[in-house]
């Protein structure tokens, strides 16, 4: 990939594609290719199509999909489907038709199997029912994820790289309380609580998930190894994994710390928990060679900070 190449990063402004056009900056990739929602509806195939054949991206990165967290996509399943396989489709197709070098697809570890031994590996994907609360998402992943390598089949190459990151956090999240991931929600919650003096949070479930969270820029950093290394023999598809996970207590104690919050951490229990724990093996994309960078700590760190700037204050 040179530096002049044409790089369309799809849902830029969102979590992960605003992370990937930050460290492609970095990194000095600055012929990128952006456009917002209000200026490409991805879900028209139509409206697809004619944007990839009038600017015909070398290097695609497939950010944008509709996505929320579980109360989210428990009510709302077939929006979830219906958003995420349109954009798969008329995406992956599209590129195809133009002969992108490269493009990177962005999975779910909510496609594995509910009960799966952990760390999960790749190959138990299809091993079991994923949990029923994101079934939906978890389908259109993995339909998308399986477009990817169908082409790559097909034709003989290489080129449609599916990755699957577990809970991404970061700057540019969706802080919502209601709609949001549990680290976004929480850190949103726990701020508001803090500001009006309140004694006590309630978490959502019995707190005893565990969940592996992994740093939008660390996601990105792999991305650019992916679009630049050689991927001609790789197994795909990939974890993209920090290697640690937490309860959703320890979650809450290190986001109450962070912010600040003194009171007390409950429980609901008549809210769903989810899957009981989603850990990633990610040693194939380490044997590619790499590895996260951001400590958690860290990271959570300067995602509130991020949150505080350009979330709260606009509040």
């Amino acid at each position: 990939m040179r530096k002049d190449s044409l790089i369309y990063v799809a849902g830029h402004t969102g979590l992960i594609g605003s992370a990937v056009v930050k460290q492609l900056k970095a990194a000095g990739f600055n012929n990128l290719l952006l456009a917002r929602h209000s200026e490409l509806e991805l879900t028209s195939a139509i409206a697809t199509a004619n944007f990839f054949e009038k600017n015909r991206p070398e290097y695609v990165v497939l950010a944008a999909g509709k996505v929320g967290g579980i109360v989210e996509n428990k009510t709302y399943p077939a929006d979830f489907m219906n958003a995420n396989l349109a954009i798969q489709l008329n995406v992956v197709k599209s590129a195809h038709k133009v002969d992108v070098k490269k493009l990177i697809f962005f999975a779910s570890s909510c496609m594995y199997p509910r009960e799966c031994p952990q760390p999960m590996k790749e190959e138990q994907l299809f091993s079991g029912y994923p949990e029923p609360t994101s079934m939906a998402y978890a389908v259109s992943k993995m339909a998308g994820m399986q477009m990817c390598l169908a082409y790559n089949q097909q034709y003989g190459k290489t080129r449609f790289l599916p990755i699957i990151p577990n809970s991404a956090f970061g700057a540019n999240d969706n802080f919502d309380p209601q709609g949001g991931h549990v680290l976004s929600a929480l850190i949103r919650r726990f701020d508001d609580a803090k500001k009006a003096g309140a004694k006590e949070v309630i978490l959502w479930g019995s707190g005893t998930p565990r969940r592996e969270f992994i740093y939008s820029e660390d996601i990105a950093d792999a991305c650019i190894a992916l679009l630049m290394g050689d991927t001609d023999n790789l197994a795909l598809p990939l974890n993209i994994g920090s290697g640690d996970d937490y309860s959703i207590r320890e979650l809450a104690e290190k986001i109450a710390k962070v912010v600040d919050f003194t009171g007390e951490i409950g429980c609901d229990t008549s809210k769903p928990d989810g899957a009981p724990r989603k850990l990633l093996d990610s040693s194939r994309i380490h044997k590619f060679g790499w590895k996260p960078k951001v400590d958690f700590d860290a990271g959570l760190k300067n995602t509130y900070e991020w949150y505080l700037q350009n979330i709260a204050e606009k509040k």
